[in-house]
């Protein structure tokens, strides 16, 4: 009997020595977990959403739910995730709208980006494409802005998402052209408004732009980034093409609520770290001309930081007034 007491006495002071992280790792999760994706089905963050939940699947064998939240920029599902329980089994897979530029872009947020949330991990960087449809009478970047000199007020460009909006905006300042801003709920509506006639041109995320590029319904003119894309190897950059100076990308993140266990998101930062990595991910990637990238959650929250900064200063020197 006493020895029997012994044993189990040993048994509790062992599991008691398993680290919080060791524990999570054998435990979570036991259940479903929900990626909330700030926009419409079948744009980048989506798809880039879909390819980590499959390959977190395949690590925990537990379904990964992909819930389209779409609207205000992002914020509807910004709010809810903020709103979650804080188990890690809700998180936002997101971008720079939610978390770097929207508390410059809107007088009163829905949400705090920095207190409402636990940074986990960096999951991408890419760049965007300036299109405009086929059969639209612009060859070239130099030309369309030639127009838009001579015809003041005449065009506009639709965006879906904050790094398409201020992708535009910047190519106004720079230009010094006068388009009109026509907003969207996500990058895939707007395009389908650009094929439809009603808007002339959008910068988006080569995701949503290379599959109506490829099937010769829209023109690429250029790339916002100051390095061409592997996608697209044949369009210069809107620098390159004689707008000096510009220079606008996006990135992927993932969040949990805030004040969820440090073990808990430390497992949900080894998971998608290793589903950035993934097969799945890698397709992704290589269609939507991104790139993989990664952090520790303190270099996420820095990251984010110095990138608040940076979009505040862009969208102030756009002269985009907060909503």
């Amino acid at each position: 009997m006493k020895f029997s007491t012994r044993r189990h006495l040993l048994a509790c002071a062992s599991a008691l020595a398993i680290s919080p992280l060791a524990f999570a790792q054998t435990s979570f999760p036991s259940k479903p977990i929900t990626f909330v994706v700030p926009f419409a089905a079948g744009s980048a963050t989506d798809q880039l959403a879909r390819a980590l939940g499959q390959a977190v699947t395949e690590q925990t064998h537990q379904p990964v739910i992909v819930e389209n939240k779409a609207g205000a920029s992002g914020m509807i599902a910004a709010q809810a995730v903020a709103k979650a329980p804080a188990d890690g089994y809700t998180v936002l897979i997101t971008t720079n709208t939610t978390h770097a530029a929207n508390i410059h872009l809107y007088r009163k947020l829905s949400y705090d980006p920095v207190k409402d949330f636990t940074p986990i991990t960096g999951l991408g960087k890419g760049g965007q494409v300036l299109v405009v449809p086929a059969n639209a009478p612009y060859q070239s970047v130099g030309e369309l802005l030639a127009y838009a000199k001579a015809n003041p007020g005449k065009l506009s460009f639709g965006s879906g998402s904050s790094s398409s909006r201020v992708a535009g905006e910047m190519l106004k300042q720079l230009a010094d052209v006068d388009i009109l801003h026509v907003p969207y709920k996500s990058n895939p509506l707007a395009i389908t408004d650009l094929l439809g006639g009603q808007i002339n041109l959008m910068i988006t995320d080569v995701s949503t732009g290379v599959p109506q590029i490829k099937a010769g319904k829209l023109r690429a003119l250029g790339y916002s980034t100051q390095k061409r894309s592997a996608q697209l190897p044949d369009v210069p950059t809107i620098a390159e093409a004689g707008v000096k100076g510009y220079d606008m990308g996006y990135w992927f993140a993932a969040y949990a609520p805030a004040n969820v266990p440090a073990a808990v998101s430390a497992r949900l930062n080894q998971l998608l770290g290793q589903a950035v990595g993934s097969a799945a991910a890698k397709s992704f990637f290589e269609m939507s001309g991104s790139d993989p990238w990664t952090t520790s959650q303190t270099e996420l929250a820095q990251f984010q930081a110095t990138e608040t900064t940076k979009w505040g200063q862009v969208i102030k020197a756009a002269g985009i007034t907060p909503e």
